[in-house]
């Protein structure tokens, strides 16, 4: 499995941006997708974008055009650039790659919280 470090979150004032940063280490060669999801409290994780191997990306509609995820091979890392933040995103944000013939690994997660 993948080892990913979730970093960028807090507190941030409705209407503002935040940048979330996800670092793989490990056997990080063989990601096929990596993507962020979040968790509200008292339910599942919920996805909210996705890359894929080659760039093609995947959005969850209630965060079309207000959060951009990109990567850079180079440095094995995602990013998850979020504008116009709501407080309904407030959540805990984690990191997820996908490997084929290993599945699913995890950050730790990153609190994300949208106040005034």
């Amino acid at each position: 499995q993948v080892q990913l470090v979730e970093s960028g979150g807090g507190l941030v004032q409705p209407g503002g941006s935040l940048r979330l940063s996800c670092t793989a280490s490990g056997s990080s060669g063989s990601i096929s997708a990596m993507g962020w999801y979040r968790q509200f409290p008292g339910n599942e994780r919920e996805l909210v974008a996705q890359i894929f191997d080659g760039g093609h990306t995947n959005y969850a509609d209630s965060v079309k055009g207000r959060f951009t995820i990109s990567e850079d091979n180079a440095k094995n890392t995602v990013d998850l650039q979020i504008h116009s933040l709501k407080p309904e995103d407030t959540a805990v944000y984690y990191c997820n790659a996908w490997q084929i013939g290993v599945g699913d690994s995890w950050g730790q997660g990153t609190q994300v919280t949208v106040s005034s």
